[in-house]
């Protein structure tokens, strides 16, 4: 949690870029990591595939069984991790869903993270109100925040129980609908960025869905502390490989 908190207190325009494990090839976890860092890439959200993900659209969801023919897996992912802290400096987050780390053990994947230098986690189908009764202790044990997510529906009082809970920053979810399934923000989605920062949350924000090149960027970012991207950036390595990384980066910075 100490590298996602130094990173907003001495960053603004935040970029994060999401990426699937094992993606394209089993081997380029590390690969992908070590060339967003050398970017300058702010955060990397490590998407730990699963088989049934509601929330991702076509291109993450061809990505993550992609990854799975591969034989990616939770422990495949730590053994991959575990000397990543040596080569990279960036708050690294594992984005994924809760039944994989079930299947692992809580205590045990909380632990495992820790290990290998995990700041966070995102697990959109982890209730508020679950993860404070069962496991909230466990995250804090292991130095592990977890981060919510928002949307256009979620209500203030919802947000404020959220925002009580954090430690690190607030997933605000542009829109309803899945991930890579929109172009780029309208007046109303800029308003709803706008009425969250309005709320002065304690928690910095973070804009997902729906960014894919510099305007996007920078809209979201005009509100909020900044922005995701992975559907665009999944795309790009499809098209162009890891050897692509730079020129991504480069059209989103420029």
């Amino acid at each position: 949690m100490n590298r996602i908190k130094q990173l907003f207190d001495s960053k603004k325009n935040i970029l994060s870029i999401y990426f699937t494990a094992g993606y394209p090839k089993k081997e380029d976890t590390t690969k992908v990591i070590k060339s967003l860092a050398s970017q300058g890439v702010d955060l990397l959200e490590i998407g730990l595939p699963f088989s049934d993900p509601l929330a991702d659209g076509p291109v993450i969801q061809e990505s993550s069984t992609e990854a799975l023919r591969n034989g990616m897996s939770s422990e495949v992912l730590f053994e991959q991790l575990k000397d990543i802290r040596n080569e990279v400096s960036v708050p690294l987050i594992i984005m994924g869903y809760f039944n994989p780390v079930m299947q692992y053990g809580v205590e045990a994947f909380c632990k495992k993270c820790n290990e290998v230098g995990i700041d966070g986690l995102i697990l959109p189908d982890l209730p508020l109100e679950e993860y404070q009764e069962h496991y909230a202790s466990v995250f804090e044990k292991y130095n592990l925040a977890n981060i919510f997510l928002i949307t256009p529906q979620t209500s203030d009082e919802r947000i404020k129980a959220i925002d009580k809970a954090s430690n690190a920053f607030i997933y605000l979810v542009s829109t309803a609908s899945v991930t890579g399934s929109q172009s780029g923000f309208g007046s109303d989605q800029e308003a709803y960025f706008k009425r969250i920062s309005d709320m002065n949350l304690e928690n910095p924000l973070i804009v997902g869905f729906g960014i894919k090149d510099k305007q996007t960027f920078d809209q979201a970012t005009k509100y909020t502390s900044g922005a995701i991207i992975g559907t665009a950036f999944i795309n790009s390595i499809t098209e162009n490989g890891i050897d692509g990384i730079p020129n991504f980066i480069k059209g989103i910075r420029s």
